[in-house]
């Protein structure tokens, strides 16, 4: 049986690893053992940075609301409360675009948690 040599696999593997690691400074982007430990690193942040814009948004989404209700003389839980009591069933993605782009409809909104609330 002849011998197979493990050189075409390993290329591959290594060309694979160094072609994620193009851009980074130094070794990380030339040498494939330093180049594996910062893609395998890289990779794991990727994936909790997914998670992490999640709750940026979420946050960010919030805030906005929350500036918004204040104007129009509430406070973000009230504001939430209100709408919740009113059977008002609005995310917060969407409570904060009429937030921005629409403070006449958000402010419709906003009197009508202050009703329901009192």
């Amino acid at each position: 049986m002849a011998r197979v040599k493990g050189a075409l696999n390993a290329k591959k593997k290594h060309n694979r690893v160094l072609k994620l690691a193009k851009g980074y400074r130094g070794a990380r982007s030339k040498q494939y053992r330093v180049a594996k430990q910062s893609v395998m690193r890289a990779l794991t942040s990727a994936f909790a940075g997914r998670k992490q814009k999640k709750r940026d948004m979420r946050s960010l989404w919030i805030t906005r609301i929350n500036a918004a209700a204040r104007i129009n003389g509430l406070s973000y839980s009230n504001m939430m409360h209100g709408l919740k009591l009113a059977g008002v069933d609005i995310n917060r993605k969407m409570l904060a675009e009429l937030a921005v782009n629409d403070p006449d409809g958000f402010k419709t909104l906003a009197e009508l948690a202050k009703e329901k609330i009192a």
